[in-house]
């Protein structure tokens, strides 16, 4: 690819990590709803997060075998195009089964995202430049997720209330889809075989990709599980309205999005490996933190670190599986983002320990304990010899 247009094509392929962060709305959309229809219990409203990342677990390797006939730029279209007709259902209906069934779609979506563009990034960037490059697309995903709740309080006041989100979404996902259509992108054919879920899954056969994939699973469950419990957290521990606690998870995404800045530096002097063990103890500590935090500066401290050891851990798994196996990229993309499926069995397990303990501190707890299988990961990625992967 000649320099010129790799300068071109990079940025609308990195902006679809601003789109790919439009799907942590479901966090603080939850409270919204729930508040919105009378009587929903923590258990129904689960129901959201699960219509929404159920479809990790259906489609990852259906759209890798997409993306292996049609091509990786055009999956990633196909992906912004669901993702705006599903933000266009609330606008049209508003109950309870269209919410379902819109964030169900951007679950779709968002699924095909995921598993086209970190295969493309490798299309429009150096090798030696991969793990740098995945990190500032988490970056620039953890500012769309910052924004969110943000745009979600200011939209409360007004006549639409804060369902105006989903238009804004509609319209920028449309835009990210023309300027990436009208980008020229040469892609790389690595593998001839065609993506199969026989293909995929002897993946599995590799001990450390096993890991990566529970990895994964854990590390979206238990943010996903973070932005569905933190706006409760604040209600219930601190008193604050449901506008001002979905605002509080803008202080976990702010704190994801200087986390990901920073690590993008952290890791041009330091081994990802390191990195990845100092960042999962932060991480642990802070929910042990949070359990026990009954004031809104303790609580809001302590979810910031949990959102600073957070930020890099998914690019750092990321990057490592698909340099560990870079015949495979494909393959290897569609495997772990079956992982992202975490992030429909956590929120709702929460909801129902929730309502069988009456507080939001059961949840906490339960996300601590989950959240040890990272610190058990640690060897594991130090373990990853530095030929196989970069600054391991």
């Amino acid at each position: 690819m000649q320099k010129s247009s790799f300068n071109f094509a990079v940025l609308p392929v990195m902006f679809g990590f601003f789109i790919m962060g439009f799907v942590d709305i479901v966090g603080v959309a939850t409270s919204y709803v729930k508040a919105d229809f009378a009587g929903m219990d923590d258990t129904v409203a689960g129901l959201i997060s699960l219509s929404c990342f159920l479809w990790f677990l259906i489609l990852s390797i259906p759209t890798g075998m997409l993306m292996n006939r049609i091509g990786r730029k055009k999956t990633v279209v196909v992906s912004f195009a669901i993702t705006a007709l599903a933000m266009l259902i609330p606008v049209l209906k508003y109950d309870f089964v269209s919410v379902l069934v819109a964030f169900a779609m951007l679950g779709i979506g968002n699924t095909m995202l995921q598993v086209a563009l970190n295969p493309l990034v490798t299309n429009v960037v150096a090798p030696e430049r991969l793990t740098g490059t995945m990190t500032l697309g988490q970056f620039i995903k953890a500012v769309s997720s910052f924004l969110g709740p943000i745009l979600a309080a200011m939209f409360a006041g007004g006549a639409f209330g804060w369902k105006a989100i989903f238009p804004v979404y509609a319209v920028v996902t449309m835009l990210a889809m023309v300027w990436l259509w009208l980008s020229p992108i040469q892609e790389q054919l690595i593998e001839k075989s065609e993506i199969t879920f026989s293909r995929t899954f002897s993946l599995l056969k590799d001990k450390y990709i096993v890991l990566f994939f529970v990895g994964i699973l854990v590390l979206v469950g238990v943010d996903v599980g973070m932005g569905v419990t933190f706006p409760k957290l604040l209600q219930e521990r601190c008193g604050l309205p449901l506008e001002k606690a979905g605002m509080g998870n803008s202080v976990y995404f702010l704190a994801r999005t200087v986390g990901a800045f920073l690590g993008g530096i952290v890791l041009m002097k330091y081994s990802a490996g390191k990195f990845f063990a100092a960042s999962s103890c932060v991480a642990l500590v802070s929910l042990v933190g949070l359990i026990f935090s009954q004031n809104l500066t303790l609580v809001l401290f302590f979810v910031a670190m949990f959102g600073l050891g957070y930020a890099n851990l998914f690019s750092i798994i990321f990057s490592i599986s698909m340099q560990k196996k870079p015949e495979m990229t494909n393959e290897v993309s569609a495997l772990l983002i079956v992982g992202v499926c975490g992030g429909a069995v956590i929120p709702p397990l929460l909801g129902v320990i929730t309502d069988f303990f009456g507080s939001q501190g059961a949840a906490l707890v339960t996300l601590a304990l989950v959240w040890i299988y990272m610190v058990v990961l640690i060897p594991f990625i130090r373990g990853v010899k530095p030929s196989e992967s970069e600054n391991i």
